[in-house]
Parts: structure tokens; C-alpha cells; sequence
């Protein structure tokens, strides 16, 4: 190698003459850029360079944070050891996770705020008069003195005792007894007779807020009594108007009771009557109860209204057509009940439930109750109620903690054989749920034909047909009920087993409401699953974290369908649709619907004479 000196680039002063004596004249070469920024601070713009040279620098220093210089300024700049070194980079990681858990929250929350209902679940009429209620229903019940003589921290301590969660102002106290609830004789015989003596978690806190008059939101886990909830209140205030001004022909209901299926509202009109017919023995005035829905001839429930009816039990499609031909009026009605709210609105009755609203002549008394519902659907609701008191007992869209859940890896051509394994875990009565109406029928058929007492029922029967075998079922004359998911809302079938699903429902609700139909009541029961390969992933990651939250153990495969033992979703999981193993940014059931909205665009007949009031 050469031992020369660098070269050195010189350029001439201007002044210089040129000569070669000139050298000390020369002055070190600046490149154009450079000579071109020192003339810009010459004239003045030194803090406009001063910042571009800033913003270049930070710039660069958070596009490459961890680059080699930042390392170099960890690990030489500064004397500090590597143990402190590893602590000061923890912490700067642990708060940009935090930054990014921020980002997403806000993500979520906008996203949960554009898919919301931006119209308010009320009636038409109200909307455009701009009414709005800022009271709650005043009626003549108190709690009993002994009751209100109690500090508020005993309250809270029964709260906490029976893991109630209430959510409001002004919350009722919680009654652990019937008598102090102040029933008539009549309806605490009848709960004598069905062999109910305590109060459920529920029902302490539900039905003293439901008999002050309060707007409520009842979350439960199934088997858990939310019907007597709104059943019993209703009741005792019918037998109040009653005995004050009898009802004369054609007035009523003073109480409206709307679920979404048949069967549903069959139960819970039969439920009524149980309670009508011990008041009528205690010596009470009559109280009249009529169920309209579809497939049942319309002149039964009307024989009841044309003589004054104070209760009606309905599912929304009958209810509407009556309403709309004029065979029903809600003037007096002032007592209104949505069984399984967020299956109503889910399956597209949230129109007609709107419309149901503008039929009401002055403020009413709304109670909403399921055993899932999600915070969108609650903050939907919300608008429809005043002041409400929201009442939890668990979380919402938690599977029931008396039931075992058993999943099984089965291919789709031997579930049916294997069907009759599973059969033979419990004594009769056993469920069947499938998805589909054609596996209904395909088991129902199979099972016949293996000699197994069964009946079946779907959208697809008429309502005869579907009557008749729920009863034989509930009598014990037939072993086996094959249903469609029509049966896994509210149904309450006594001394359940065992709930068998041919497959796994295409959301985590379906789930929970089929295998809430064992276990009910504190007694135990087992819900076997036949799993598939083509099963949906998020479906299974919700079941996996379903199964953690009951305390009951992940089988291996399943982990291996999701991909690994994957962390539990912080917080309440899915926002839309309630499940825990997905955000509402991968909400399956969420693009679904967006999906369905998108490909309906265009299609609709805004002129045909079925249309919505458009």
C-alpha cells in the first residue's frame, strides 16, 4: 500500500489571480448542495433548516427503532449494565403492546359503533313526536318493611353471596323469599305444586325490580327461572287491575309476552295458566290468558280478547297480522316482555318489534331476557327503556356450570351410526339437535327404523304436527326429539339428561342455548358434540375458550384444529356476537351479515304490497 497523503479537492477564491504561489488562497471544496444551504442561512432561514434537519432525524430514528445505531447508543453510549439495559427495553416494549391494545380497542369501538342501529328501537310515532319517557312506571308494590329497614351493604352482600351484577340507578333491594315479595296465596301454591320453594339468583333480584315497575335487562344462564321473572310480576298485576275495574268485552291485554318461536310461547302460555288456575282455586277473580301464533286458528285466541283479556303470549308474525286487520288493541297494554330478545332481532323481527311499539297508546313497561346477549344488542335495547335496571348472573353467553360437555372427532358419514353410541350414555329422554332440516328428518327416519321411540320437529312441519310430538315428548310416551334449533331457545323439558349435537351450530349461541336444554334447575346433565375436519375455526376457538371458562378440559384434537393452545381473549371476547375466542374484527357471524346486506342491494320490491312502510 502507498503511504501518500489523501488527496485534497481545493477550489480557487475568486479573488485569487491563479498563480500556483496562490495555494494559500484555496480554501477546502463544498459541494453545491452545501454552498447552497449556507447562502439559505445567510438570508434569514436558519429555523425552517433547523427543523427539516429535525424532522429528518426523527423520522428516521421511528422508522428504525432498533436499528444497529440505536443498539450502538444502548451498548456504548451509555455505561449501563445489561441487566438494567434488559428492564429499560421491557418496559419500552410492554408500552408500545399497550399502545397497540389502545389502537385496537378504538378499532373495535369504531367498528361496533358502525354496524350499531343508528335508529332507535322505538315506535314510530314517538320518533317523530320526539316523546320521550324520563320515569319509570309507578305501581302500588313496596318491598316489605323489613326489607327496606336493611343497610345497603347486606344488599350488596347477597349481590355478591349469589354473584348477581346490577347495572342502574335506584336499584331495588334483592328478597330471598316468595312471601316477602308479597304473591298472592294462589301463586305461591302453584309454586308449591311444581316444587319450587326458594327463589333462583335471578328471580331475588328480577322480580322485585320487574313488580316496582322498572325497565329491565334480564341476563341468566339457561334452566336458570328468568321466565317466572316476568310471568309471576305480570300475573299479580293483572289480578290488581282486575279486582280494581274488571275488564269488560274487547279491552286488553293489559300484558304482552313475545317470543320467537311457537313452541316458546306455547310453554310460557302454558306456564300462565298453571298460576290462573291455582288463583281461580284460592278464590281470585278470573284471569285470561290467549296465545296467538302461526298455525293455530285465530278464532281460539279471539273467543278469549272478545271477552277481556289481560294476558297475551304471541310470537311476532301473528301478532302483527292481528294488529294490522285490527283484531287486537294495545290501548290499554302497558306491561310489555321479549323472551329471548337477541334471537328476535337477530332473525329480522326488528321491524315488526318497532312497529309493535307505535301501536302502544302511552309509556309501557319493556323487559328484555336471554341467556346470551351481546353489548351490541344490549346497547340497541337501551333505547327502547326507561332508566333500566340491568340484571346479570354470569356472564353473557356462558354455558351452563352443571353441564359436561363431551366432544368427539367423528367423520360426517358415521355420525349417524355412531349417533346410537351416545344414545346409550343416559337413560331417556335424550335431545337431538341438527342443523339442517334434511338430517332431522334422515335421524328420525334411522332411529325409527332401529326401534328407538323418537319424533321430530322444524320450520318445515306444520304446527299440529310439531305440537303433538313436543307433547308426547314432554309426557314420556317418546324417548328421542329430534329438532332443528327451533327447539334450543326457552324450551324446558323435564329430568334431561343428555343433549346430543349431530353437528356443531355455525355460532357459539346456538350452542349454549342447545346444551342449556339439560342441566336446569341445579340438576346435572351431559352434552355430547360430534366434531368434523370442515368445522369453521372460529367456531372452535370460541368453543375451546367455552370449555376453559366451565373449568372442563380442552380435548388434544380440538387444540390441533385451532392451531396450538392459543391465550385466552382479553376482556369479554367479541363485542358483536359475545364469542370469547375472536375479535370483532374477525367476527364470522358479523361478516356474515355484511355479506347477506351487500348481496341484497337492488333486489328488494320497494312496491310490492308485502314491502315494509317505505
Amino acid at each position: 500500500m502507498s503511504n501518500k497523503p489523501p488527496i485534497k479537492r481545493y477550489r480557487r477564491d475568486d479573488n485569487s489571480s491563479g498563480s500556483e504561489n496562490d495555494v494559500d488562497n484555496y480554501e477546502p471544496y463544498v459541494p453545491v448542495k452545501e454552498r447552497m444551504k449556507q447562502k439559505l442561512l445567510k438570508m434569514g432561514r436558519l429555523g425552517q433548516v433547523a427543523n427539516e434537519v429535525a424532522a429528518e432525524t426523527k423520522s428516521s430514528s421511528d422508522n428504525d427503532p432498533d436499528d444497529e445505531g440505536s443498539q450502538e447508543e444502548w451498548g456504548r453510549r451509555y455505561n449501563v449494565s445489561l441487566l438494567d439495559q434488559h428492564s429499560e427495553l421491557k418496559r419500552l416494549a410492554e408500552a408500545r403492546a399497550l399502545s397497540a391494545a389502545e389502537r385496537q380497542a378504538k378499532e373495535e369501538a369504531h367498528i361496533l359503533e358502525s354496524v350499531a342501529q343508528s335508529k332507535a328501537l322505538m315506535g314510530v310515532a314517538e320518533l317523530a313526536k320526539g316523546i320521550q319517557y324520563s320515569e319509570p312506571i309507578k305501581t302500588s308494590w313496596k318491598p316489605p318493611r323489613c326489607i327496606l329497614s336493611l343497610p345497603e351493604s347486606r344488599h350488596e352482600r347477597v349481590r355478591q353471596q349469589l354473584r348477581i351484577l346490577v347495572e342502574g340507578e335506584d336499584v331495588p333491594p334483592p328478597i330471598r323469599t316468595f312471601q316477602h315479595m308479597k304473591f298472592p296465596k294462589g301463586i305461591i301454591r302453584g309454586l308449591e305444586a311444581k316444587g319450587i320453594k326458594n327463589p333462583t339468583p335471578i328471580q331475588v333480584q328480577g322480580i322485585p325490580a320487574v313488580l316496582q315497575g322498572r325497565d329491565m335487562i334480564g341476563i341468566a344462564f339457561t334452566g336458570s327461572g328468568k321466565t317466572l321473572v316476568f310471568t309471576l310480576p305480570l300475573i299479580a298485576m293483572c289480578l290488581e287491575q282486575e279486582v280494581q275495574m274488571p275488564f269488560i268485552r274487547n279491552e286488553g291485554p293489559y300484558g304482552l309476552i313475545i317470543c320467537p318461536s311457537r313452541e316458546l310461547a306455547k310453554q310460557t302460555h302454558d306456564i300462565i295458566l298453571h298460576f290462573i288456575k291455582h288463583l281461580k282455586m284460592a278464590g281470585h277473580p278470573e284471569i285470561r290468558s290467549c296465545l296467538a301464533i302461526g298455525g293455530v286458528a285465530v278464532s281460539e285466541c279471539m273467543e278469549t280478547v272478545q271477552r277481556g283479556v289481560h294476558i297475551m303470549v304471541a310470537t311476532p308474525g301473528r301478532l302483527m297480522d292481528m294488529l294490522d286487520k285490527k283484531m287486537v288493541r294495545l290501548n290499554v297494554c302497558r306491561y310489555l316482555c321479549m323472551d329471548e330478545a337477541d334471537r328476535m332481532i337477530d332473525m329480522g323481527f326488528e321491524e315488526d318489534v318497532r312497529t309493535i311499539f307505535s301501536y302502544f297508546a302511552g309509556q309501557r313497561q319493556t323487559l328484555l331476557f336471554s341467556a346470551t346477549m351481546p353489548r351490541k344488542i344490549q346497547n340497541f335495547a337501551r333505547s327502547a327503556l326507561v332508566k333500566p335496571v340491568t340484571v346479570n348472573v354470569g356472564r353473557a353467553g356462558a354455558a351452563s356450570l352443571n353441564v359436561r360437555q363431551e366432544l368427539e372427532l367423528v367423520k360426517a358419514e358415521a355420525r349417524t351410526v355412531h349417533l346410537l353410541q351416545c344414545l346409550q350414555k343416559t337413560p331417556p329422554p335424550v335431545l337431538v339437535f341438527a342443523e339442517r332440516k334434511q338430517h332431522v328428518d334422515a335421524i328420525h327416519e334411522y332411529l325409527l327404523l332401529k326401534g328407538v321411540e323418537a319424533v321430530a320437529i322444524h320450520g318445515g312441519k306444520d304446527q299440529e304436527e310439531r305440537s303433538r310430538a313436543v307433547e308426547a315428548f314432554r309426557r314420556g310416551e317418546k324417548d328421542v326429539l329430534v329438532a332443528t334449533d327451533v327447539a334450543s331457545k326457552g324450551l324446558d323439558f323435564q329430568n334431561i339428561q343428555h343433549v346430543i349435537n349431530y353437528d356443531m351450530p355455525e355460532d357459539i349461541e346456538n350452542y349454549v342455548h342447545r346444551i342449556g336444554r339439560c342441566g336446569r334447575a341445579g340438576q346435572a346433565g351431559v352434552a355430547s358434540t360430534l366434531l368434523s375436519r370442515q368445522q369453521d375455526d372460529s367456531v372452535l376457538r370460541d368453543l375451546a375458550h367455552l370449555l376453559r371458562e366451565a373449568g372442563q378440559k380442552v380435548p388434544s384434537f380440538l387444540m390441533d384444529m385451532i392451531g396450538g393452545d392459543e391465550p385466552a381473549v382479553d376482556g369479554q371476547g367479541c363485542s358483536y356476537c359475545g364469542g370469547l375466542g375472536h375479535r370483532i374484527t374477525e367476527c364470522p357471524k358479523l361478516e356474515a351479515v355484511q355479506t347477506k346486506q351487500a348481496s341484497n342491494i337492488g333486489r328488494r320490491d320497494y312496491l310490492a304490497n308485502t314491502a315494509a312502510d317505505y
